[in-house]
């Protein structure tokens, strides 16, 4: 109560009412209310029955505007799913949100990505299908070959802690740089022996790659920022190979909260990825770089486990 208000006063009982005229009203009052809730409930329960069934579920991506999402959500809802597809531009806030509650799921990101995630933030969120493997490629608008970038060359690489150390080895792979100890999935710029080099690095943001490619000599792109600038993957200078066992970090998943990874209808909505109406767009929207994986939920929780105490041990 507000110190400016005063105390109602205490309301009079009704009285209670005699057999005469307020009688009968009372009775057709009462006649009325039973009619209009009964009207409600049939009403409730013929609204109810319309979406008997039916489970909505929001999945957090990157690439809403990807064709393969409309089939998705299409064969999905013929299987009694509505999907909610929530787009992000930013990596770092899907997995929070799916953390948070606001997601029922992501598919965004691969298993190293999740794993320096779940390390950062003591998080246990948990892959439970897989999709592909894309590859990660030197892109140049100033050299042909790998051949014709020079020494003491400048080139751009993500600066988000997985990606950068992929373009490392990439970088390493093409004989461009040298790597401390051969390099591991945590390398950074300070792993670089200089000395040993061909050319320098410089860290930007991931969605920056491309824009920095008039300035630099090349810069490694990610997949997905490659093909949304109408970069041709047929004319990267280089690339890492998806299909090696190597790349096992960097398949990407469907993830969910570890209390969810057995859900079946999240489990069917993994698997409905791999319907080949959706995977031949996939493809076809990856211009045929994507190499689609279909491995086990247990094998990629496996493949999380191996990787995250390395990536809880370099943060110490």
């Amino acid at each position: 109560m507000s110190a400016h208000e005063a105390p109602e006063s205490q309301a009079a009982l009704p009285e209670k009412p005699g057999r005469g005229k307020g009688f009968f009203i009372g009775i057709v009052a009462a006649v009325v209310v039973v009619v209009v809730a009964v009207f409600v409930v049939v009403n409730m329960t013929r609204d109810s029955s319309s979406t008997a069934g039916r489970t909505t579920v929001r999945i957090g991506v990157t690439d809403i505007s990807a064709d393969y999402w409309k089939t998705y959500t299409e064969i999905a809802a013929q299987q009694g799913i509505d999907v909610q597809l929530v787009n992000f531009s930013d990596y770092s806030q899907a997995n929070p949100a799916l953390s948070q509650g606001q997601l029922d799921l992501n598919d965004f990101q691969h298993i190293l990505f999740l794993a320096n995630y779940n390390a950062s933030r003591n998080d246990t969120l948990t892959p439970i299908g897989s999709t592909y493997v894309v590859p990660l490629s030197l892109y140049s608008r100033k050299h042909a070959t790998v051949a014709e970038i020079p020494s003491g060359g400048q080139v751009a690489i993500p600066n988000d802690p997985t990606n950068q150390a992929r373009a490392l080895l990439v970088l390493q792979s093409a004989g461009l740089v040298s790597l401390r100890g051969g390099g591991s999935v945590l390398s950074t710029p300070a792993d670089i022996d200089q000395a040993a080099s061909k050319i320098t690095v410089t860290s930007v943001d991931a969605s920056q790659t491309v824009a920095a490619l008039p300035s630099v000599d090349a810069a490694i792109v990610n997949n997905n920022f490659a093909l949304d600038a109408g970069l041709d993957p047929s004319t990267a200078l280089f690339n890492d190979d998806p299909k090696s066992p190597s790349a096992e970090p960097y398949i990407n998943a469907f993830v969910a909260r570890a209390q969810d990874k057995n859900n079946p209808t999240y489990l069917k909505l993994a698997q409905i990825y791999h319907d080949p109406r959706v995977t031949s767009q996939v493809e076809a929207e990856s211009k045929n770089t994507a190499v689609l994986v279909d491995r086990p939920q247990a094998e990629l929780e496996g493949i999380l486990a191996r990787l995250e105490p390395t990536v809880r041990s370099a943060k110490k």
